[in-house]
């Protein structure tokens, strides 16, 4: 690689338990988004169009189809003799015979000679569950214009939504003096995006002692941060404007793919300039029946409608039959509701069937209904 270049590493070995079934046998990275989408499509997508042409994947929990996925750098445009994306696993443990990341430092910690092998001089540290699109060149810029040792990516968030999050306190000119991690009382707004970038050499000789302490959770915002805050290095925020989501529950999962609906909405995946790259499914166009009624709908292809659909988005494959209502709900690939069925706040995992008559969901609910196992008729009503 070349000089002052960047590596990036994406975390993406969460279980990402809140999502419930529908992370049961794939990794949270791995679960479908925006109609054809992948979660895993918008860090991948954002390092390629940064020109960050190596990047290290590190899964670990239900990872074949996500490992199977990722390894196809060429979705991205990430195949060439100088690119590519490298999955990376964890490395067992002989003392404790466990093939596991201890933790978010941890699994940077096992793969430093991955990373030595690039001679970085800057480390690019992503998470790999959220949805949001991002020049991380820009956020380089100013790393190297602030002469920082680290800087963090952070987004204003409601005050009353800031104890959800890791909150970086700072001075006037973006200095990090205080992390604060999910503060009952929060000081500021300035959520952590998981999004870093580090003097490699500098975060190496940190993560070397912090294998060999006992005591540390191996963890970037427990451990990593407060030792170099402790230790007076120079840390600065980096403050992103745009649109950006933790998709870590099925209400924020249902919200981010309900965002789509607005024509001005930040994400705007039709965006040319700047492209989230997925692996296109092979399909049918979409079917609009002669009876079907659509209104504010983010329809895929493969689709066949056939009933009433609306503000909702609906992924490859999916099926509305005839005198069905799909209203307010999101249908992932491959769902089908069957005939003179009702789908209302929901969100249907893959390959569901909702049977012929029956009843999901409710329009006076506070929560999102994950729909993630076959509905039969009975069950419905």
């Amino acid at each position: 690689m070349k000089q002052n270049s960047m590596l990036a590493m994406v975390l993406a070995g969460g279980r990402g338990s809140r999502l419930k079934d529908l992370t049961n046998k794939v990794a949270k990275p791995a679960v479908s988004f925006g109609g054809k989408y992948k979660i895993i499509d918008f860090p991948l997508s954002n390092c390629a169009n940064s020109g960050i042409d190596v990047v290290g994947v590190l899964t670990q929990y239900e990872s074949v189809l996500l490992n199977s996925y990722a390894a196809a750098g060429r979705i991205w445009g990430l195949d060439s003799k100088d690119s590519g994306v490298f999955i990376l696993p964890p490395r067992e443990k002989a003392d404790a015979g466990l093939d596991v990341y201890r933790g978010t430092a941890d699994a940077i910690s096992q793969n430093i000679d991955f990373i030595d092998s690039y001679e970085p001089e800057y480390l690019l540290i992503l998470s790999g569950d959220h949805i949001y699109k991002m020049n991380y060149h820009k956020m380089l810029k100013y790393h190297q214009e602030m002469k920082a040792d680290a800087t963090i990516a952070v987004i204003g968030v409601p005050k009353k939504e800031a104890s959800r999050f890791g909150i970086m306190n700072t001075t006037d000119d973006g200095k990090i003096y205080e992390f604060e991690e999910k503060p009952a009382n929060p000081k500021s707004n300035l959520a952590s995006m998981g999004i870093y970038i580090f003097n490699w050499k500098a975060l190496r000789k940190l993560l070397v002692a912090d294998m060999k302490n006992d005591a540390s959770s191996h963890d970037f915002g427990k451990d990593i941060i407060p030792t170099m805050l402790a230790d007076g290095k120079s840390l600065y925020a980096y403050k992103f404007k745009g649109y950006w989501k933790d998709v870590g529950t099925i209400d924020s999962l249902w919200e981010a793919n309900m965002d789509l609906l607005d024509d001005s909405n930040d994400l705007n995946l039709d965006d040319e300039s700047w492209k989230i790259y997925t692996d296109d499914a092979t399909d049918m166009p979409q079917y609009i029946g002669a009876n079907a009624e659509i209104c504010n709908a983010y329809i895929t292809q493969g689709c066949k409608i056939e009933g009433k659909v609306k503000n909702s988005v609906l992924f490859t494959g999916t099926e509305v039959g005839e005198k069905s209502r799909v209203i307010d709900s999101v249908l992932m690939p491959g769902a089908i509701v069957g005939e003179g069925a009702s789908v209302t706040r929901a969100l249907v995992a893959d390959g569901v069937k909702i049977a012929p008559g029956s009843v999901v969901g409710s329009a006076d609910s506070d929560e999102i209904l994950l729909v993630a196992k076959d509905v039969k008729a009975k069950e419905g009503k």
